[in-house]
């Protein structure tokens, strides 16, 4: 089987990614899985992060050598038992979803296994949705439908903190979808692409305070979704101001570093009477379902939501993605390409 395979992230996972053409086949099927011959996959930041991060945590989780990866599509070449009773998936038929950490076998090869709860089939007919745009479906949109979705109705103001990312440009959209009006930070040369999507109010984060415009506006959002993690610094704190007294914080963005890992904790941890926040704040960890995604599918094939992607590379590229990937500046995603896709 061709695949990525990293034995070591030190220096970055993506400068240890060697394309091997005889790497381990996927594990036999248990009762709830589906075997997927990838046609594309996305990378997504939680791919290095967790192997770099957890250090030791991940080796003992994870056998090295090992494939990246949790996004796909692709088409259903094996079916577990459970699966066959069902009767949703057949084979050939075209799928995305996601694969979640830790497994040693990722998208970022020529096959990998999911299940029944991580896995949709491409709506019939598939509109706008190719098979490498819902690629992205898995993670990005996942993550912002299961971060708003819960916490909003129609009519409600959201602040989306980094609108122009992966999960940022669709949690504008899906904002939009669920009657929500929408304010969302980003720099001056991703603006008009998150007005494009839906956006009534982009705050240009190298031009304004943030916070401060958020504070003027006094409470009056419901939800605020941060996609970045620590920029800026005080704008949990400041929700104080601009959150409604029943409104949410949202965290999506965070690293596995040590100043990552302080920030998040003083925000989950810091009583308001020592300088923490009073409004409700939670880390966002997605827990994939076939209802949200196969829901995601359908509005993109409707074109209710668009799958932004900035750039899409060949299967012996990838490592090129996670480069550009890891630079932060990424509009919407990025798409890579499976080992036999055209």
């Amino acid at each position: 089987m061709r695949a990525w395979l990293y034995d070591s992230v030190s220096g970055g996972l993506e400068t240890h990614l060697s394309l091997v053409d005889d790497a381990p086949q996927p594990p036999s099927l248990g009762p709830n899985d589906i075997l997927i011959k990838v046609h594309a996959m996305s990378p997504n930041p939680a791919d290095y992060k967790f192997p770099e991060g957890l250090g030791m945590l991940w080796r003992l989780a994870v056998s090295l050598p090992a494939t990246p990866g949790s996004d796909f599509s692709g088409t259903v070449a094996g079916l577990g038992d459970m699966v066959k009773e069902v009767g949703e998936f057949t084979i050939g038929q075209p799928v995305y979803g996601c694969t979640p950490p830790p497994t040693r076998h990722g998208s970022l090869g020529e096959y990998v296994i999911a299940t029944m709860a991580s896995c949709a089939p491409v709506p019939s007919p598939a509109g706008a949705l190719t098979l490498e745009s819902a690629a992205c479906l898995g993670v990005a949109a996942q993550t912002a439908y299961q971060a708003i979705s819960p916490h909003v109705v129609a009519g409600d103001m959201v602040f989306i903190n980094g609108g122009s990312g992966g999960v940022g440009t669709f949690a504008i959209q899906i904002a939009r979808v669920l009657g929500c009006r929408v304010v969302t930070s980003c720099s001056g040369r991703n603006a008009e692409l998150c007005r494009s999507l839906g956006a009534d109010e982009v705050l240009d984060y190298t031009e304004v305070d943030v916070s401060k415009a958020l504070r003027a506006k006094g409470p009056v959002f419901k939800l605020a979704l941060d996609n970045i993690g620590l920029e800026p610094a005080d704008l949990y704190k400041a929700a104080d101001e601009y959150l409604m007294p029943a409104g949410r914080f949202v965290q999506v963005g965070a690293g596995l570093s040590l100043r990552h890992m302080m920030s998040t904790a003083g925000r989950a941890l810091r009583p308001a009477g020592l300088g923490g926040g009073k409004r409700k704040w939670q880390f966002m960890s997605l827990q994939s379902k076939h209802a949200d995604l196969a829901k995601l599918g359908r509005w993109a094939a409707e074109g209710q939501i668009r799958v932004v992607v900035e750039e899409t590379y060949r299967f012996e590229d990838a490592p090129k993605a996670y480069e550009k990937m890891r630079t932060g500046r990424t509009k919407g995603c990025l798409v890579v390409k499976g080992p036999d896709a055209k």
